[in-house]
């Protein structure tokens, strides 16, 4: 992986912790939802393809963005803040080179191959 690409996640996993600390919310929270979008890889245990898709589903953007967006437009701190711990993880993980799966394999990603 590009080394522009790591510096860039983990500038936007501290700018998710930050504002994590900004809102108030509770690290004890943070501890414990900090993981739970790695549960999408149980999708492996029926096939690749449908591990790559749950994975991808619980490590897009997208997710996060609109929670983040919801919960501000209802007045909700906590989806706010749940929002924020999924950009912390997304952006940690693609720091560490874990990004969206291909079908092929669990290791080949869109930002290449995890380990190679």
């Amino acid at each position: 992986m590009k080394p522009l690409l790591r510096i860039e996640n983990a500038a936007l996993a501290l700018a998710a912790l930050v504002a994590y600390q900004l809102s108030g919310g509770s690290w004890w929270l943070f501890a414990a939802l900090i993981l739970v979008p790695d549960i999408s890889m149980a999708g492996y245990l029926a096939s690749p393809r449908l591990g790559a898709w749950c994975y991808n589903a619980a490590h897009s953007w997208i997710v996060p963005v609109l929670l983040w967006l919801a919960g501000l437009a209802a007045g909700l701190p906590l989806l706010t803040q749940i929002a924020l711990i999924l950009a912390a993880h997304i952006a940690i993980d693609r720091t560490l080179g874990y990004g969206l799966k291909h079908t092929s394999d669990f290791k080949d990603t869109h930002l290449g191959r995890i380990g190679g």
